[in-house]
């Protein structure tokens, strides 16, 4: 992973499969604080929180957990990490995402950061990938 996590340095990240690249940087100033993910022309926004609280779900689940990514208007898979991003038993109470219409897809877009930051291990396969607490 190259960058420095900022918005002037953005992390460069490639999804599970290998088949999109997209930039995220955390912005600590806003209100909450966010991690900002850029994909060509469209911008979402996820609780910062999403890095560590993730991170501990991961752990207590102890396997290996679809991604289960998915449009905010499309239910994800049960037990996935999309579906435990919009879970009201998550520690956000509801969704990481932030921008309405744009709330979705943080199973596709937050476990390679975790991977690239040493925090997760994460299948690449073309499709139905996975990810885990890296050991």
């Amino acid at each position: 992973m190259s960058g420095a996590g900022t918005k002037d340095e953005p992390w460069e990240l490639t999804t599970a499969p290998g088949s999109s690249s997209y930039t995220m940087y955390a912005d600590r100033a806003a209100d909450p604080p966010v991690l900002v993910c850029q994909v060509g022309s469209t911008t979402l926004r996820y609780h910062l929180s999403a890095v560590e609280d993730l991170h501990a779900w991961l752990v207590e689940q102890g396997d290996w957990v679809d991604l289960g990514a998915a449009d905010e208007k499309k239910e994800p898979p049960a037990g996935s990490v999309e579906a435990w991003a919009r879970s009201a038993d998550n520690p956000v109470g509801g969704w990481y995402g932030l921008r309405n219409g744009y709330r979705g897809r943080f199973g596709m877009y937050l476990p390679p950061l975790l991977e690239s930051l040493g925090r997760a291990e994460l299948t690449h396969q073309p499709r139905n990938n996975q990810v885990r607490a890296a050991r």
